[in-house]
């Protein structure tokens, strides 16, 4: 049984929300006394998932839940859907528009920087259909 449970609703290029999702995360946290190395893990994640939905999705939602041992991140979108996982994977490769990449985004680490830094990630994606990323962090 979740201690807290909150559903974030992110939209495709709401640049000027975007980012509200994560410092929301991140403030509840830091209320609950979670640890500064595994706050900092957290926010780097929700940050690049939340960032990763405006740029790339349709929109979609940030399913965020903690319970006693762990803290799960559930993300899911509306297409397009990731063509290429294994290439997603890499660090650099981006297929963010020209726009994007000039207000500093784009960058290609998204994906990367999410597996590197939660205990458990996995990603599904469908062409046409979206994209459902699972982020779990241990709290013990």
């Amino acid at each position: 049984m979740p201690l807290i449970a909150e559903v974030f609703p992110v939209e495709k290029d709401d640049f000027v929300t975007a980012g509200e999702a994560s410092a929301k995360i991140k403030r509840t946290l830091k209320k609950l006394g979670v640890d500064s190395a595994l706050l900092r893990r957290i926010s780097v994640c929700s940050y690049e998932v939340e960032l990763n939905l405006v740029i790339h999705s349709l929109g979609g939602t940030i399913d965020f839940q903690v319970t006693q041992d762990s803290v799960m991140l559930l993300v899911k979108d509306r297409g397009p859907g990731i063509a290429n996982l294994e290439l997603a994977m890499r660090e650099g490769w981006s297929t963010a528009p020209e726009s994007v990449r000039m207000m500093g985004f784009g960058a290609g680490m998204g994906l990367p920087n999410m597996k590197r830094n939660a205990d458990e990630f996995d990603i599904k994606s469908e062409a046409g259909v979206g994209t459902e990323i699972l982020m779990k962090f241990r709290l013990k």
